[in-house]
């Protein structure tokens, strides 16, 4: 009787904390069939008169608002090819670092760690002047290359892979597979809940991305979702119909990204967390 109890008292918690977790979306889903300037006027109300609640602002979005589904189309695209492209460049440094033996292995992966300890901010001028010099500004390729190896990727997969039984290597390698074989064929199944657990985390990271794309991107055109959202509010008048009706589609992603990914992350949380 008492662990029945203690298992309800747990489930209660754990609901009051996901109530209290949603409601700033459940305030901006409300806020999206509201005049704008009243939500930023009198601030987010649940105490709503239904009269004044309206479609206006979907209509606004689908028919009249410039460029955010460009922005979004640019944002969706930069997220799947720079998550696609660290969790491949991240996962092979940290298979090196957790299944071979080389000079300066353990040399690297202080570096590494060391690397983690470093804000972006003390990294950003240095690189932003590299970019200058290179000519290389308002491109989609200097916001997505610079990341590519993610420092606390590496050090997830690499906790994880030394956890990959090594006897699975060696019998790859007797069957004729390469060495690439390996990897692909066989690790990276067993590897799923690492791989689905640093998408999700590393898709909400670049989704939301904002300092460095807007740092180097020039062009209106080629600006990304959390950029063109901030374009709206300006000195000569503030959109706040589409800024507000706008984030909440931006949520919509980062949902998806997460129930497909859902029933990996616990695992591949607490297995990177433990293994190693």
């Amino acid at each position: 009787m008492s662990r029945r109890t203690a298992t309800l008292i747990q489930s209660a918690f754990l609901i009051v904390i996901a109530l209290i977790s949603l409601v700033p979306v459940i305030a901006i889903f409300v806020g999206t069939f509201q005049d704008g300037n009243d939500v930023i006027r009198n601030g987010i109300s649940f105490s709503i008169d239904l009269s004044e609640l309206s479609f206006d602002n979907y209509a606004m979005l689908f028919t009249d608002s410039g460029m955010y589904f460009q922005w979004f189309w640019n944002s969706l695209l930069l997220t799947a090819v720079q998550v696609a492209g660290t969790l491949l460049v991240s996962s092979f440094v940290a298979y090196g670092f957790a299944m071979y033996e080389f000079r300066g292995k353990s040399l690297g992966f202080i570096l590494v760690i060391i690397l983690m300890t470093i804000p972006f901010e003390m990294l950003m001028l240095p690189l932003y002047v590299q970019v200058n010099d290179l000519g290389a500004a308002d491109q989609y390729w200097i916001v997505v290359l610079p990341f590519l190896a993610q420092a606390v990727t590496i050090f997830f997969f690499r906790q994880y892979f030394l956890g990959v039984p090594r006897e699975i290597l060696e019998a790859g390698r007797v069957d004729g597979v390469s060495e690439f074989g390996i990897f692909f064929r066989l690790v990276v199944p067993i590897a799923k809940p690492a791989f689905a657990a640093m998408a999700i985390l590393n898709g909400m990271t670049i989704w939301n991305n904002f300092l460095w794309p807007l740092l180097v991107l020039r062009s209106p055109e080629k600006f990304l979702l959390p950029i063109g959202l901030n374009t709206l509010l300006t000195p000569h008048g503030n959109n706040y119909e589409l800024l507000i009706i706008g984030s909440f589609f931006s949520l919509i992603p980062i949902l998806i990204l997460f129930l497909a990914f859902q029933r990996f992350f616990v695992a591949g949380m607490t297995a990177g967390a433990v293994k190693g």
